[in-house]
């Protein structure tokens, strides 16, 4: 009889002792925290490369507010610098600078560029964005967030930045941190044809 008392006692309290420490053990490594662990362990590649443009920099050559538009700073980090575009109280459209030299997929995409616009190549990403490459480093873009800011309106908006200030930026060492393979010689006598080019439009 007190055997068997004292083994009921026995088993309870291996039990808790067995819920107690399951409890207190540390749950394992969320895939994420695997991937954020991984990304940011020594020598794993920088989010933003060191030669990247300061997004401060780009701040002067965004267009101002014109007629019903009013043009807020958005966000601003190295290699990257936005804006708001905002009418009647409701943004309809968000414009962008941003160095490729962080993300050089971003600039391939303008190889295969069908049009140029004051003679640089632009290309519509979606339906809702339309974007030029200058130098072959720096992404001007423009995005729709209201479906009356059509694509005539992106255009009208690139042509509002000051394009030729921001090709001033391109030097010597910052033109020789671009792959050859992503250079896109526009200007060059072996340069592609490319059929349609856009003529300067205003926005509505």
């Amino acid at each position: 009889m007190i055997s068997a008392r004292w083994l009921r006692i026995f088993i309870l309290t291996f039990f808790c002792l067995l819920l107690f420490v399951t409890a207190c053990a540390s749950n394992p490594p969320s895939r994420y925290s695997q991937i954020q662990k991984e990304t940011t362990r020594r020598g794993a590649p920088p989010a933003v490369v060191k030669t990247a443009e300061q997004g401060s920099t780009f701040n002067k050559f965004f267009p101002g507010s014109t007629g019903t538009y009013n043009v807020i700073p958005a966000q601003e980090k190295k290699g990257f610098a936005e804006y708001k575009v905002n009418k009647d109280g409701k943004t309809v459209a968000m414009l962008s600078i941003s160095d490729t030299l962080s993300v050089p997929a971003a600039a391939a995409k303008y190889k295969n560029s069908t049009e140029v616009l004051a003679n640089y190549p632009i290309i519509d990403q979606g339906n809702t964005a339309t974007g030029l490459l200058i130098s072959d480093r720096y992404q001007v873009k423009v995005l729709s967030r209201d479906p009356s800011f059509t694509r005539d309106d992106r255009v009208a908006w690139l042509q509002k930045f000051d394009l030729r200030g921001l090709a001033k930026l391109e030097s010597t060492t910052a033109s020789s941190n671009v792959p050859q393979s992503l250079k896109i010689p526009v200007n060059s006598n072996s340069a592609p044809k490319l059929p349609r080019v856009l003529s300067p439009q205003p926005a509505t």
